[in-house]
C-alpha cells in the first residue's frame, strides 16, 4: 500500500524541481537564522545566491556530529525556544549527546515520513502496534508511535524491557506489529517459545526493526522464529529518527524520503560526491526542518543509492542496506572487516545463534579477534570432538570470507547478554 502516492511516485523531473525550490528556501532559511551556518557560509565565501538548485548542494559545508556537540545544547536552533515543542537526544557513550529540536510542523512531517513505512509494510488502522523501542530522549519509541498514530492504528507504548510482561500484552492485546532491534525482537522471540503460548495464539503479521544494521540472514531468522513480515526502518536521531526510509514489499533496497532529507553519497575521506551505485557514506540535507535543521550533515552509514523506479511504483531512491559505519568499521591486521559481515557468517552456518560478541585485542603489536558465538541447544553437546569440529567449521568460514584468522569460542545457548535495545557486538581494547 502506498501512503502518499503522490510525492512517493512522482517523476524524477518533478521531484528534483521540489528539491530545489526547497533546497533555495533552506539555505536562506539558515543563513539568516544559524548563526553557526552563516559564519561557515562567510568563510567559505559563499552566499545563498551561490545556491541555484539542488545541483549546487556540493557548495556547501558539511555537518558532523562534533558540530552539534560544540554547539550544545541549542546552538543550532533556527527557531526561539518558544516554538521547540520536543527535544530528543541521541544515545551517545562519551561526552555530551546530541540534541535535535522539533516544532510542531517538525514532528507532522516525521509523522508523515513514518505513515509512508507503514503503509508499505501493509499496515493499516486495523492493526495493533507494539512499540517496544526506547520511549524517551530516544527518537525510536516516540517516533514510531506517532507514525502508528497517524495511520489510526492503535499503539500499545511498552518501550524496551521488561520481556516476561511484552509477551503477556502481546498476545492477550493481540499486537499485529512489532517495532523495536533486531536484537531485541530476537530476544522477544525465544521468550515467546518458552512462554507456554502457543505461537498460533498470538497475531504478530509484520515487524519494523531498525536502529542498529542486520543482515538478510537475520531477517530470515526473525522471520521464522516470529512468523511474521520482517522489514527495515532506517533513520538516525541528527535527522529524524525511524521513517527516513524504509523498505516496501519487494525489499530491494530502502525508500529515503527525499522530498524531506536529500541524500547524497560521498568518498568518506575526500567528501567528493560519488557517483550512482557506488559504496561511499550517506550526507542528509534538511529540506523542510524548521527547528533545527542540518546541511550536509555527515551520518558515518556505508551504502550505496539506486535511483531507477521500483517494482512497487515508487521513484523515491532505493539505499542498499547499511554495510556499516565509517567508525564501526575494524582495521585488523590491515584488512576492513564489518560486523555485519561476521554476523552474516553465523547466521550461514545452522548450528549457531545470532548472538556473538568480538574480542580485539593487541598481543606483542599484533592484533588478537576473539569471537564468542552461541550455539543452539540442538548442537550443543558434551562430545570434545564435535565441539571441535564446530569451532573450526566457523573459523575456516570467517577466514574465508574476511581473509582473518579469528580465535572461536563457542558458548552454550543463552551464555551472550541479550541487550533490550541496540546490542554490543565487539569490544576493541587495542590502544589505537
Amino acid at each position: 500500500m502506498i501512503w502518499n502516492e503522490s510525492m512517493e511516485c512522482m517523476s524524477r523531473e518533478q521531484l528534483r524541481e521540489i528539491q530545489s525550490i526547497r533546497l533555495k528556501k533552506m539555505v536562506e532559511y539558515v543563513y539568516h537564522n544559524t548563526p553557526f551556518y552563516r559564519k561557515k557560509f562567510q568563510e567559505m565565501d559563499i552566499t545563498p545566491d551561490d545556491i541555484k538548485g539542488i545541483e549546487d548542494i556540493s557548495k556547501l559545508p558539511f555537518t558532523d556530529k562534533l558540530d552539534l556537540r560544540d554547539n550544545y545544547p541549542f546552538g543550532l536552533a533556527a527557531v526561539p525556544m518558544s516554538e521547540i515543542v520536543r527535544i530528543h537526544a541521541s544515545s551517545g557513550t562519551t561526552g555530551k549527546p546530541v540534541v535535535v529540536l522539533y516544532t510542531r510542523k517538525d514532528l507532522a512531517t516525521w509523522a508523515e515520513s513514518i505513515s509512508r513505512a507503514f503503509a508499505a509494510y501493509g499496515a493499516t488502522k486495523e492493526d495493533i502496534f507494539q512499540v517496544s523501542y526506547g520511549y524517551g530522549l530516544f527518537t525510536g519509541g516516540l517516533g514510531a508511535h506517532d507514525g502508528a498514530t497517524n495511520i489510526g492504528a492503535s499503539v500499545i507504548p511498552m518501550s524496551s524491557g521488561n520481556t516476561q510482561k511484552q509477551i503477556t500484552l502481546m498476545h492477550d492485546f493481540g499486537a499485529s506489529v512489532l517495532c523495536c532491534t533486531p536484537s531485541y525482537a530476537m530476544f522477544l522471540g525465544e521468550a515467546m517459545k518458552e512462554s507456554g503460548y502457543p505461537r498460533d495464539e498470538f497475531k504478530l503479521r509484520v515487524g519494523a526493526f531498525g536502529a542498529e544494521p542486520w543482515t538478510e540472514n537475520m531477517r530470515r531468522e526473525l522471520e521464522s522464529l516470529l512468523g511474521i513480515k520482517a522489514y527495515d526502518i532506517y533513520g538516525l536521531s541528527e535527522v529524524a529518527g525511524p521513517g527516513v526510509g524504509y523498505e516496501c514489499s519487494f525489499q530491494c533496497g530502502t525508500h529515503l524520503n527525499e522530498d524531506y532529507y536529500y541524500p547524497e553519497i560521498v568518498d568518506p575521506k575526500t567528501g567528493e560526491p560519488l557517483p550512482e551505485g557506488t559504496l561511499g557514506e550517506l550526507c542528509f540535507t534538511h529540506l523542510t526542518k524548521e527547528g533545527m535543521p542540518l546541511l550536509r550533515y555527515r551520518t558515518h552509514d556505508l551504502t550505496a543509492l539506486h535511483y531507477d523506479k521500483c517494482e512497487c511504483g515508487r521513484t523515491l531512491v532505493r539505499m542498499d542496506r547499511i554495510l556499516g559505519r565509517c567508525d564501526d568499521m575494524l582495521i585488523i591486521r590491515g584488512v576492513n572487516v564489518f560486523p555485519t559481515q561476521i554476523e552474516a557468517v553465523i547466521l550461514s552456518l545452522k548450528e549457531f545463534e545470532p548472538h556473538y560478541l568480538l574480542v580485539v585485542d593487541r598481543v606483542n603489536n599484533t592484533d588478537t579477534c576473539e569471537l564468542r558465538v552461541e550455539v543452539k541447544e540442538e548442537y550443543f553437546v558434551d562430545e570434545m570432538a564435535q565441539m571441535v569440529g564446530l569451532q573450526k567449521k566457523l573459523e575456516a568460514e570467517l577466514r574465508s570470507i574476511t581473509g582473518i584468522g579469528f580465535k572461536v569460542k563457542l558458548v552454550e545457548p543463552k551464555g551472550i547478554e541479550r541487550s533490550t535495545g541496540k546490542a554490543k557486538r565487539v569490544i576493541d581494547n587495542r590502544k589505537l
